[in-house]
């Protein structure tokens, strides 16, 4: 498990600007079939999520179905987030004023999930998380 950890690493080198600034504070990699976590709460920028949270997440991305979320917002870390969009049926993004926002984007057999804080840029987190998606997603994953 602590393997896909370093991915946690890239995710967050992957989100910095031009002027080196991360826009990925921490992260986590759960499995698209019941949300096992595949990377490890001891990572200095573990995105701890519950485990009704991570279920609540693979469940909705295995159906594609985000209603739930576009409803009622998604649980993450006991914060409840906005949902802001959707696309392709793989990507989620979210927001809560004061928290900073999540990007959620699922390959064939995982959903890569990281936070941005309050006043950094989305946008910056959207390419680290899809770099680490997609590069999952490469290996048939």
């Amino acid at each position: 498990q602590s393997s896909w950890n370093s991915y946690i690493d890239n995710l967050i080198a992957q989100s910095k600007d031009v002027a080196g600034n991360p826009h990925c504070d921490k992260a986590i990699i759960i499995g698209l079939d019941g949300g096992a976590p595949w990377t490890t709460n001891d990572h200095d920028h573990a995105l701890k999520l519950h485990t009704s949270e991570r279920e609540n997440i693979a469940r909705a991305f295995k159906s594609k179905n985000f209603t739930s979320f576009k409803s009622n917002g998604i649980s993450i870390e006991g914060v409840l987030y906005q949902f802001i969009r959707e696309e392709k049926g793989k990507i989620v993004m979210v927001k809560k004023k004061e928290h900073g926002s999540v990007t959620l984007q699922a390959t064939k057999t995982a959903v890569v999930i990281a936070h941005c804080p309050e006043r950094r840029q989305q946008g910056q987190l959207n390419i680290g998380v899809g770099v680490v998606a997609n590069y999952i997603e490469s290996l048939g994953m």
